[in-house]
């Protein structure tokens, strides 16, 4: 599989999984312009995806996926709390295939086998994601508040994750986020997972992968170097075998292969 992130953070979300044969997408909050100029960008092709999986309904994670899916038919796969969701901002109700996945249940798309999992945000039923492709798997796992080990049990799976980084602790208490706001991404049931308990994470996962994808960075309250120093602490010795990266919010990141 090639992963591509083609834009993560507050103002907008995707992610392209290129397969030996198809393509699929999670999440759709850039433009649908945005999304096709970005994949072929990272030389993808629009034309091959073959479904599109939503992590949420926040809008910074859905709107492109109208219009994408309804020029091209795309299928659109969620959880029923998600689509629901999705639903109230649909331009010509019931012009989207959509396909409620449950979470633990392994869903079949093209040559994909994906299985939604529990995060914590405030959202309706918001998902994690494992992509498996042969006897490759990737994990997708962002905002979130926390990594239960329920969470963590399908992570373990992965080959590679793409995982939360959202905030600096300090650079959020010392912001200027008003107080609400603050608390609000703080939350661990409902809020964004911050630099240390990302690398929390990674030291119980950097045993079995190759690659991290460290999303979703704040532009106020975080900096990919911070991120990225507070991840190689957390993967301690296995640093020098592991490929940890930052998505961008402006840019693609750089693909990579599993």
């Amino acid at each position: 599989m090639k992963i591509t992130v083609l834009a993560s953070g507050s103002k907008g979300n995707c992610i392209c999984v290129e397969g030996g044969s198809g393509t699929i997408l999670v999440d759709a909050g850039i433009s649908n312009r945005e999304i096709r100029r970005r994949m072929a960008e990272a030389g993808a092709d629009a034309g091959d995806v073959e479904g599109l999986f939503l992590t949420h309904e926040h809008s910074d994670h859905i709107r492109g996926a109208d219009v994408f899916c309804r020029g091209s038919g795309v299928p659109v796969y969620g959880t029923e709390g998600t689509l629901g969701g999705l639903g109230g901002t649909l331009k010509k109700p019931g012009a989207l295939s959509m396909h409620a996945v449950l979470p633990g249940a392994e869903v079949a798309c093209g040559d994909f086998f994906v299985t939604a999992f529990r995060t914590s945000h405030d959202a309706a039923e918001p998902s994690g994601f494992c992509i498996r492709e042969g006897d490759v798997t990737v994990g997708v796992c962002t905002d979130t508040g926390m990594v239960t080990s329920g969470m963590l049990s399908y992570l373990k799976r992965c080959d590679a994750v793409i995982l939360e980084s959202n905030h600096c602790p300090l650079m959020l208490a010392e912001g200027r986020y008003p107080a609400f706001l603050k608390r609000r991404i703080a939350d661990r049931e409902r809020g964004h997972l911050s630099n240390p308990a990302a690398a929390a994470v990674l030291r119980e996962l950097c045993d079995g992968l190759s690659h991290v994808v460290l999303a979703h960075l704040s532009e106020e309250n975080n900096t990919p170097e911070k991120a990225l120093a507070t991840a190689h602490e957390g993967v301690g010795l296995y640093a020098g075998n592991l490929d940890v990266g930052v998505a961008r919010q402006h840019t693609i990141s750089d693909s990579f292969e599993v």
